[in-house]
């Protein structure tokens, strides 16, 4: 008689998963801004206190607010929008930071709107496993700004925009 084992799908615990919290800051009328931080946790033990993944702000963000919107609904997160509530924090899933921290840190120095509307596609087309390389790289590497621009220039076509 054999014993037919069962398989466990890829079970996370909080003991076994990041923990990223999504901060939204509200410095006037139009004028929010959106970042991805780290907080400590079991599965991250070099990481004492809560650590800056990305946040984006003012006109960057406004062109790819949409998008950011959408995510986060999808995700069941849910902006206030009240301006007597300046600050928010929302705990969020690891793939959405991943996602978020790229997006965020690839087009903060970008001018380009189309050049910007090109990578804001390639990184919400990526995978999980992907997404997590890069901003990997872009984060620990010792020249983060060359591992953006290569990212940027993968992402554009050049003969668009």
């Amino acid at each position: 008689m054999t014993a037919r084992l069962r398989r466990i799908e890829g079970m996370v615990t909080t003991q076994t998963a990041p923990i990223y919290e999504l901060r939204v800051r509200r410095h006037g009328p139009g004028d929010t801004e959106i970042e991805v931080w780290q907080l400590p946790s079991l599965a991250s033990p070099h990481i004492t206190t809560a650590t800056r993944v990305a946040g984006l702000r003012g006109r960057n963000l406004e062109l790819i607010e949409h998008r950011v919107l959408r995510r986060l609904s999808q995700a069941g997160v849910r902006l206030t929008g009240h301006e007597a509530e300046r600050k928010e924090g929302h705990r969020i899933e690891e793939d959405l930071a991943l996602m978020l921290g790229l997006l965020f840190r690839t087009l903060a120095p970008m001018r380009s709107r189309d050049a910007m509307r090109a990578v804001a596609e390639g990184i919400e087309a990526m995978g999980r496993e992907e997404a997590a390389y890069w901003l990997g790289m872009a984060m620990h590497r010792k020249n983060p700004r060359r591992v953006l621009t290569a990212l940027r220039y993968l992402l554009t076509d050049p003969k668009r925009v």
